[in-house]
């Protein structure tokens, strides 16, 4: 890659698994929900509603706000295990794609150590035995 370039290359599965998720607009709102739920944003947002809940909203917000609260904690835990489905496929993915790669280089280098055990061999009949007679 040169100076030039600004684009980083990628693993094909990583490529792949992108492309998917674009793909789809059910993942593309979790990916966004999971982005915002795991920011600071989201937590400097949840203060502040918070506090002025309690301040200004209700005299008494415990049992509303818990209850808030809970069905937040149980959607974002659901967008958690999302997020953790999608890490485990992408490598999974990455696991099978690399799986094949090495298959395919362990053949390849075998093809090439037995073609050199070869054009070795043949060399060395030819060094020690010298010319063949005709």
């Amino acid at each position: 890659m040169s100076v030039l370039d600004t684009q980083p290359i990628h693993h094909p599965v990583v490529v792949a698994h992108t492309e998917h998720r674009a793909a789809d607009r059910q993942l593309r709102i979790a990916d966004a929900i999971t982005a915002f739920a795991g920011s600071m944003k989201f937590v400097y947002i949840h203060a502040l509603v918070f506090i002025g809940w309690m301040l200004f909203v209700e005299s008494d917000p415990w049992p509303k706000l818990t209850l808030i609260v809970s069905l937040e904690a149980i959607f974002l835990s659901t967008f958690v295990m999302i997020g953790q489905n999608r890490s485990a496929a992408f490598q999974q993915s990455k696991a099978d794609h690399d799986f094949v790669e090495q298959e395919q280089e362990l053949k390849t280098n075998t093809e090439l150590t037995r073609a050199i055990h070869a054009l070795a061999t043949e060399i060395h009949e030819r060094v020690v035995t010298g010319p063949a007679a005709t």
